[in-house]
């Protein structure tokens, strides 16, 4: 049975959360999905109910997902008159995205919008049998809450947690976000040839991928063995090998996903780091299988004649330094 949820994302990064979200679905779903609409915070998707569990198991940068009930004006309520809850009680919450609706008196909404869904349902406001989320954004937006998400999601797999780690690392989520905009299913190969700390192929072999670690340090190559050990999980392959000579030892892979050396801590063996991200970018390509795709953060914009830029999200750290996640696919 086909179902419109609403996937809460998180306010972060522009649009790489809804990003995120789509590819997800549009992975774990073979295609088989629709968006109906999309806008500040949310994005509503139509797919079959029993595919919930698996998207919501790979998300890394949504709040919340829920079923959707509607969307309506504050001031007219009638797109909701017959959105119908499951049998027993009700609670109303309410978010504004960033400020949405600054106008608009919150309490005297949900006492319009309680009426509206007591009629058939008693109110419980400590033991509810369904919550129903408003988000307000563009419009109001009711969702029934089915997936909360941890607010420190992943914290379990922190950079501080790992045996073997380096404060530069990736966060878990974004390791996961730039593992899921790859369009990579369950199975297929994923390869950091950057591997440093592990952390990208946590997360992929969390998420039932096959994972490929290299780097020309054999230092990070056993760092990376080590946590994943300590986390339970098996490396697919590893290598190390100079990020050159990739070609020569990988095929037919389903997604690169890496977040290659910057900064002047960084072990480089002396070569200049934007060399290092033009050979890799020359190499990718050929490791790639045909419809492989290619998730790279880098310090800057990074074009290349190797393969076609699809997409960049930036993400401020700190000072000077952001990171810009790049979506490459084979030209």
């Amino acid at each position: 049975m086909y179902q419109s949820y609403l996937f809460e994302l998180l306010g972060e990064l522009d649009d790489m959360p809804r990003d995120e979200a789509v590819a997800t679905v549009y992975t774990e779903t073979d295609g088989d999905c629709r968006i109906i609409r999309d806008g500040p915070g949310y994005v509503v998707i139509s797919f079959e109910e029993e595919k919930l569990d698996p998207i919501c198991s790979r998300l890394a940068l949504t709040h919340s997902v829920g079923r959707y009930l509607g969307s309506f004006d504050p001031e007219d309520l009638s797109p909701i008159e017959g959105a119908g809850l499951p049998a027993g009680t009700f609670a109303l919450r309410h978010k504004r995205f960033k400020g949405w609706m600054a106008d608009v008196d919150s309490q005297n909404l949900i006492r319009k919008v309680g009426a509206v869904f007591s009629k058939n349902n008693d109110v419980d406001l400590r033991h509810p049998d369904t919550v129903v989320n408003l988000l307000m954004t563009d419009q109001v937006h009711a969702f029934i809450e089915e997936r909360v998400f941890d607010a420190d999601l992943l914290r379990e797999r922190k950079v501080s947690e790992r045996p073997f780690f380096s404060p530069i690392s990736l966060h878990p989520k974004y390791a996961r976000a730039l593992i899921n905009l790859t369009g990579v299913k369950r199975g297929g190969t994923v390869l950091d040839p950057f591997c440093g700390t592990g952390g990208i192929v946590i997360e992929a072999a969390n998420m039932g991928m096959k994972a490929i670690a290299s780097d020309f340090d054999p230092e990070m190559v056993a760092g990376t063995r080590e946590n994943m050990d300590y986390y339970g999980l098996a490396l697919h392959d590893f290598e190390v090998i100079d990020i050159g000579d990739i070609p020569e030892r990988f095929h037919d892979i389903d997604a690169i996903a890496c977040d290659p050396p910057y900064g002047r801590s960084t072990k480089t063996g002396g070569e200049k780091i934007d060399h290092i991200y033009a050979r890799a970018l020359e190499a990718f390509p050929k490791v790639l299988s045909e419809k492989g795709k290619a998730g790279v953060v880098m310090p800057h914009v990074f074009e290349n004649p190797y393969m076609d830029l699809r997409k960049v999200y930036v993400q401020y750290v700190h000072g000077t330094l952001s990171r810009y996640y790049h979506i490459f696919t084979r030209q």
